[in-house]
């Protein structure tokens, strides 16, 4: 769980940490007061790095004793060493980051701190398709062409084959290589080789951009007399909020007569997002409570303002965790929903998310969450009110086809329907 002081607020995280890391009381244990040079010469330093990572450390983490480490001696102890590079000093704040036991808290370097920055952000430039394997093939599906994205300008559709990229075969090309390849610099041209229908593959010219992404779908289904809006809702971007608002209400213009939200393989993601999807739900009661390790709390409210008061299930499963248990939770305690599915994960902590001076970028665990009455769900999860666990076969026939989730062959969300028909 992230809390929303991430991606859209790094550059401000990155002014403070500096501001806050160059003080009159940190230079003068490590230099000569007077000696500007050397303290040009420190900022500069991998050094620099290490100390920016401990001091966020001393300064948020959520376990005041550190894992019963002496965190005052690990400092000196960094402070001594020398590091000839970047690298060197990113294996030791990984080493001191590790003896305190927390796999949330977390270095990462300048690329894969701009992959959870894009991440959290909702957004990524390339060209706007998802793609996915067949599992039979092998071949690179286009999933799905974003709306207003250059391949769906370009006509690229739901089903076209990937060929080539930039005049690569894709042919024993993974998934992950293959969108290595189509992301990259706003603005910069790449070309698709496409084939369709039978036909002779074609080159599709396209151009880089800032692409947001989708992480709401929504469908109204029929089942049997039972009008059901149906959202599965993939991870809590800074976007999500606003997806779903739109899913909602377009919902509700179809007249709907219950909700089944699929929440089931979501990692999670920013705090604020689940608190406002929370309160498009919910016109009143707690949804989450947070408690910092100097014992400080904060609770998250509905405030009055549901887009629906209509009967809905949730489903969950084991990967459903950290914002989607602060969601579930909130729906269960308050008894808005039926929570259907599988035991979730059980990530009970919240992180702050933090720039270094070199590009990269560190998690932080700053907080413990609990549910509405109090359930700490740590390494526990949140129990549904209706267990259904799949079997060996519908989970292989789900993560194979996701097309299934939600239909006849999806056993969780059949459930989920004939509690819904009870309910009406």
């Amino acid at each position: 769980m992230i809390k929303p002081s991430t991606a859209r607020s790094i550059w401000q995280h990155q002014l403070a940490l500096r501001g806050a890391m160059f003080t009159g009381a940190f230079l003068a244990t490590l230099l000569p007061i007077c000696a500007s040079s050397a303290v040009a010469s420190f900022k500069d330093s991998p050094k620099a790095v290490v100390d920016e990572a401990w001091q966020i450390v001393n300064r948020e983490y959520v376990d005041g004793t550190f894992n019963r480490l002496d965190w005052q001696k690990t400092r000196m102890e960094l402070l001594k060493r020398n590091y000839s590079n970047r690298q060197e000093a990113h294996i030791a704040i990984r080493s001191i980051l590790r003896k305190l036991g927390d796999p949330y808290t977390r270095f990462m370097d300048p690329q894969q701190f701009q992959s959870l920055n894009n991440q959290t952000s909702g957004e990524m430039s390339g060209v706007g398709i998802k793609l996915e394997a067949n599992p039979k093939t092998k071949q690179l599906i286009v999933a799905e062409a974003i709306d207003n994205s250059p391949a769906s300008k370009a006509g690229i559709k739901a089903g076209d084959t990937i060929v080539a990229i930039d005049g690569k075969s894709t042919q024993n090309m993974t998934l992950e290589g293959a969108i290595s390849l189509i992301r990259g610099e706003i603005g910069k041209s790449i070309t698709l080789k496409i084939a369709r229908g039978g036909k002779l593959p074609f080159d599709i010219p396209l151009t880089r951009a800032q692409i947001e992404v989708s992480s709401v779908f929504s469908e109204l289904k029929q089942e049997g007399n039972l009008k059901v809006g149906y959202i599965r809702l993939s991870e809590f971007s800074s976007h999500s909020a606003e997806q779903m608002e739109k899913a909602i209400k377009d919902l509700n213009r179809k007249q709907v007569n219950a909700y089944v939200l699929d929440m089931r393989g979501n990692p999670g993601g920013l705090l604020q997002a689940s608190v406002e999807i929370a309160r498009m739900w919910m016109d009143n009661g707690t949804i989450v409570k947070t408690v910092d390790r100097k014992g400080g709390n904060e609770n998250f409210s509905a405030v009055q303002g549901a887009l629906t008061q209509l009967p809905m299930a949730v489903l969950v499963d084991g990967n459903s965790a950290s914002a989607s248990e602060i969601l579930a939770g909130a729906l269960k305690d308050n008894r808005r929903a039926q929570i259907v599915g599988a035991q979730t994960f059980g990530k009970a902590l919240v992180q702050s998310v933090h720039s270094l001076s070199d590009g990269s970028g560190m998690a932080v665990t700053v907080a413990h969450y609990y549910t509405p009455n109090g359930t700490d769900i740590g390494h526990k999860g949140v129990t549904p009110d209706i267990k259904v666990d799949l079997n060996s076969m519908d989970r292989q026939n789900l993560s194979d086809s996701p097309a299934l989730m939600g239909g006849k062959q999806d056993p969780q969300y059949q459930r989920a329907i004939s509690v819904l028909q009870v309910r009406r």
